[in-house]
């Protein structure tokens, strides 16, 4: 047979916390590599959800081809005229690609956070699952993800169950807290990692173009403007054909605005890279060991990707930015700017909620977020971020970084945002983290980590 196929059918519901690999739908589509490069564009196309082919020679496994890798590289040009008809082994060699390989007996949590320890640009790739018998199937990794999902809902079910009962089983308590923090944390990631391959990865390279291409428009267009105004200069008198024609297309107000059109469109590409470098910035999937990062740019991407969300409030922000000289921290990059993330929202949140208890006409201090940071003589690095919202009071602050405990309505907090950062600042950066607050008077959060961990 040139393919086979097989789908299983999952059943959501018989899902647990330690649901394993060989629980989830998966295919088995496979091909001889001696066959034809059209044989996979058709059984793409048969298949418009299959993730991927299992390539065999002889039967046995020597590789797999993904959909999207598949018909990005044949969308390139002369890549169809040259592979379409050759065995697929030729047009396999050109795949430069680690395939991520986990038994079927790998639990889905753990499958899940191996899946996006990847480099962004595979991350998304389908899972290829070895089975005890020596086979080879694939998983689509947004079934995984919806697998997750469903396990990240069982926790919070169970969570609730064995918190109503803590007095009798405070140990069980204990490990739900820690695995639905670890739930958090990779769902985080996760969304993490669509913002930096979705976004970064696909619109970067159009946008290059764009950026790339446009600077030669706007040398061609005013070429063109130019030996217009040469012909007009010229031939003053020209026929009534070509008279009509320019009153047509407003030929004078066409030549002052396509120039301004050009360049606005120049503008707003350079503004899209620069929110793609914030989102990389940001993130830093790929670099999950501590490393000597630059603390102010790490701020600076939070408040660039936090930016819409301060569009939103029907009055602005005033943020202040008072950053001394730092040296390069050794830290780790991507969690530290979860803290800020974490804290800045909570700031924006309150702010956002002395608007609606204070009416907009009633005398009161411009809203403001103030970000400091200063070293200190035994190579300490602050940094302050204060609102003046309407504060904490003063019987919840001891509380404040307890999992679970937030002061937000219902739905709108997990209670796990600042547990999280206290995590990171004192456990994984041996820093400090402290909230002062004073009703009425707003919120200072105060980290303070070491210029280098180890020191």
């Amino acid at each position: 047979m040139l393919a086979m196929r097989d789908v299983t059918n999952a059943n959501e519901s018989s899902l647990r916390l330690q649901s394993t690999l060989q629980e989830l739908p998966f295919w088995q589509v496979h091909i001889e590599v001696e066959r034809p490069g059209n044989d996979l564009a058709m059984l793409f196309k048969q298949e418009p959800l299959l993730p991927g082919i299992i390539l065999n020679n002889n039967q046995q496994y020597v590789g797999m081809i993904s959909r999207r890798k598949f018909f990005e590289y044949m969308s390139k040009t002369y890549s169809l005229a040259l592979f379409s008809i050759r065995p697929i082994k030729i047009l396999y060699k050109f795949f430069q690609q680690e395939i991520l390989t986990l038994s079927e007996d790998t639990l889905i949590v753990n499958a899940t956070q191996a899946t996006l320890q990847q480099p962004p640009e595979i991350a998304y790739e389908p899972i290829l699952v070895k089975t005890t018998s020596g086979k080879y199937k694939l998983i689509d990794f947004h079934q995984l993800l919806l697998a997750y999902s469903q396990i990240h809902a069982l926790t919070l079910i169970e969570l609730k169950q064995v918190e109503e009962q803590s007095k009798v089983a405070k140990a069980g308590f204990r490990d739900l807290q820690q695995n639905y923090t670890q739930l958090i944390q990779n769902e985080k990631m996760a969304a993490l990692g669509q913002l930096v391959a979705g976004i970064a990865h696909e619109i970067n390279n159009p946008v290059n173009f764009i950026s790339g291409n446009i600077v030669h428009a706007i040398e061609y267009s005013q070429n063109l403007l130019d030996l217009i105004r040469l012909y007009q200069q010229y031939y003053p008198e020209p026929e009534a054909e070509i008279q009509t024609a320019i009153a047509q297309i407003e030929l004078d107000f066409l030549s002052t605005d396509l120039p301004r059109l050009l360049t606005s469109m120049k503008v707003g590409t350079k503004r899209i890279k620069e929110i793609i470098l914030s989102l990389r910035n940001f993130s830093r999937l790929d670099e999950s060991d501590k490393k000597l990062v630059d603390i102010h740019e790490g701020i600076d991407s939070t408040l660039v990707i936090l930016q819409g969300r301060l569009d939103q409030l029907d009055e602005s922000i005033n943020i202040i930015k008072e950053y001394a000289k730092l040296p390069k921290v050794e830290c780790y990059a991507g969690l530290l700017n979860q803290v800020f993330m974490n804290i800045l929202v909570n700031a924006i949140d309150a702010i956002e909620e002395s608007l609606v208890i204070t009416h907009p006409s009633s005398v009161r201090d411009k809203a403001k977020i103030c970000i400091r940071t200063e070293i200190t003589d035994d190579k300490q690095v602050i940094i302050r971020i204060s609102d003046n919202g309407p504060g904490i009071p003063e019987s919840s602050q001891n509380r404040l970084f307890d999992p679970f405990f937030t002061t937000k309505p219902v739905g709108k907090g997990t209670g796990l945002g600042l547990s999280i950062s206290y995590q990171i600042v004192v456990e994984k950066h041996r820093g400090q983290l402290q909230c002062i607050s004073a009703i009425g008077k707003g919120t200072e959060f105060i980290i303070k980590i070491p210029a280098q961990i180890n020191s």
